[in-house]
């Protein structure tokens, strides 16, 4: 976990997203996939996303350097700023600059994300050919160096390959090296060490810490709590598309205020638990085709009361300003 010290030597801000919200069109109808999302992020700090799966973290980071397919997505409203520019205000040629040059992102599934036409050496001299003078000597040099720090046994070999002739593990580092060529001030890294083992797992999670040392931010988007304790210094929960709670990470573990984050913390599987307690949060997701009136927890939720059923509870300030939560039972 990021030391006091640290977390206060940097405390510009980088990255402020404001009442975000995100539409889909399907079949069945409208899905509000991203509803009134708000957070920040400092040069040299991680704030980890995390939430379970479906709740919106993928769609609020792609909103971000504007990666949500339109249609059947629509960023409806709110505001992005990124080094004081609001992104969603941007002409598509100016946003294009910034992608991969000053915003960089690690996609959650490296098969989809990479050409499959095209070899590993000539995505990544794309990169550099959009946004450097490099000459071909260079480009390839850094190529190589940059699958080397990735754990990349033979970068060489790797750079003439397709991406279908790698193992997920392979095209998850080059995916990694793609989004950290130009060392860019802002990195979204959606789940990046999914299809890794333990060893290159704590090598990338290595190599994304190094970011701070720039004064690099890094949104982190993972399931890991144990990855979110180790990597961030800000945490931000989601649940069925609400933003429910945002902490200090240590403030966050050791008070946690929504009854949803509570239930997260206590599904870390633990030597303590014992054979056959592994605890779980009961009950389902609600729909977001037709989510509930009040709270989206409500239906799940130990603490509930008839508020909870009637009214959305805001995103407010309690243990002092930098732990906020959306709960009219917080701290109960």
């Amino acid at each position: 976990m990021p030391t006091e010290s640290a977390k206060n030597q940097h405390s510009d801000l980088l990255l402020e997203v404001r009442d975000l919200s995100v539409e889909f069109s399907t079949e069945e109808g409208t899905i509000r996939a991203a509803d009134g999302v708000s957070f920040r992020l400092r040069a040299g700090e991680v704030l980890g996303l995390v939430g379970e799966s479906g709740c919106g973290k993928s769609v609020t980071a792609m909103s971000i350097p504007r990666l949500i397919p339109q249609p059947p997505g629509r960023i409806c409203s709110g505001e992005i700023f990124f080094a004081g520019e609001d992104l969603l205000r941007l002409p598509i040629r100016r946003m294009r600059q910034l992608r991969g040059k000053e915003i960089g992102v690690i996609f959650q599934e490296p098969m989809t994300a990479l050409s499959p036409l095209h070899r590993v050496e000539r995505q990544l001299a794309e990169v550099f050919r959009l946004h450097t003078t490099m000459s071909s000597a260079e480009i390839r040099e850094q190529s190589l160096a940059w699958l080397n720090k990735v754990g990349i046994a033979d970068p060489a070999h790797c750079l003439k390959a397709y991406p279908f002739e790698l193992s997920g593990g392979m095209r998850q580092r080059v995916m990694i090296a793609m989004a950290l060529l130009l060392q860019p001030h802002l990195v979204i890294a959606d789940e990046p060490t999914t299809a890794l083992d333990v060893t290159i797992q704590a090598q990338i999670l290595d190599l994304l810490q190094d970011l701070r040392q720039d004064e690099a931010g890094l949104l982190l988007i993972t399931h890991d709590m144990g990855v979110i304790w180790e990597m961030c210094d800000q945490v931000a929960v989601m649940y069925a598309s609400h933003i429910v709670e945002t902490a200090p990470v240590k403030e966050l573990f050791d008070t946690p205020l929504h009854p949803y984050t509570r239930g997260l913390l206590a599904s870390i599987p633990s030597l303590h638990h014992g054979p056959g307690r592994l605890h779980h949060i009961p009950g389902q997701v609600p729909s977001l085709l037709h989510p509930p009136k009040g709270c989206p927890f409500a239906d799940r939720c130990p603490l509930v009361v008839e508020q909870c059923r009637q009214e959305m509870p805001l995103l407010l300030t309690k243990n002092g300003k930098d732990h906020q939560v959306a709960c009219w039972q917080a701290g109960l």
